[in-house]
């Protein structure tokens, strides 16, 4: 049978242990810890490395979104939470599920055949959390707008000022992370240093065309122009194989 890791991460005691009630009927789910509030969690978080987390987003001083965005790689998320207000907003995050308080168990049991098909369809993909790969997933949020994006999403990492600005679908927040940060936990099986500003995904990469001093040029799917500098230049033709 597969096991599922999970923390709770709830400030009500009451709601933590109606969880736990419900989790009792689902032998794969095995509950690794719990915490109160999002400083704890981070620690249990950070330090178990959970498949899956349930997440109340209100809570006091730091709510469920902030803790989030505190994480390196985000476990598999379901919120829950009493305010059907975050309902829409929970998605715009792509958490897998959103439960409303009081949670009936055959809603319960509905998210977690979600849970078991994602962690399922990402063990199949060699899914690990010890380090990036282009299925892990990352939390963003650019002032009022929040994402969990996928690591494999994600077209161009690009330095603007003090901040990184991240390329996805249509979007482009910025980040206040340093290129060089975000470089050491990349997958390098994807992703690539073009120049000193910017790093490429190069299973986003639509043309190579050669340009001035050994340089060259790319278009990306998304339809960004990209110039790999001339000392990367080398690397990039033994990635390719130019």
């Amino acid at each position: 049978m597969m096991k599922i890791k999970a923390v709770i991460v709830e400030d009500s005691r009451l709601a933590r242990n109606e969880l736990k009630e419900l989790i009792k009927e689902h032998e794969e789910i095995e509950i690794i810890g719990e915490a109160e509030n999002v400083d704890d969690g981070f620690e249990l978080i950070t330090g178990t490395n959970p498949d899956l987390l349930f997440l109340d987003i209100n809570m006091p001083e730091k709510d469920g979104f902030e803790l989030l965005g505190m994480l390196d790689v985000v476990p598999v998320t379901v919120f829950t939470t009493a305010y059907d207000e975050y309902a829409i907003k929970s998605f715009e995050y792509n958490a897998l599920d959103y439960l409303l308080k009081p949670i009936s168990p055959k809603r319960f049991a509905d998210a977690v055949n979600k849970v078991k098909e994602k962690i399922s369809s990402d063990e199949a993909k060699e899914y690990t959390r010890e380090k990036h790969n282009e299925n892990s997933q990352i939390f963003i949020k650019d002032g009022e707008k929040c994402w969990l994006v996928k690591i494999g999403d994600i077209s161009l990492f690009e330095i603007v000022g003090n901040y990184t600005r991240v390329y996805f679908e249509d979007n482009n927040p910025l980040i206040y992370k340093s290129l060089n940060q975000i470089e050491l936990r990349l997958p390098e099986d994807c992703f690539f240093r073009a120049n000193r500003q910017q790093i490429i995904n190069i299973k986003h990469i639509k043309t190579v065309v050669p340009w001035f001093n050994g340089k060259f040029k790319l278009t990306l799917m998304s339809g960004a122009e990209v110039e790999i500098s001339r000392r990367q230049s080398y690397s990039f033709k033994e990635r390719l194989s130019i």
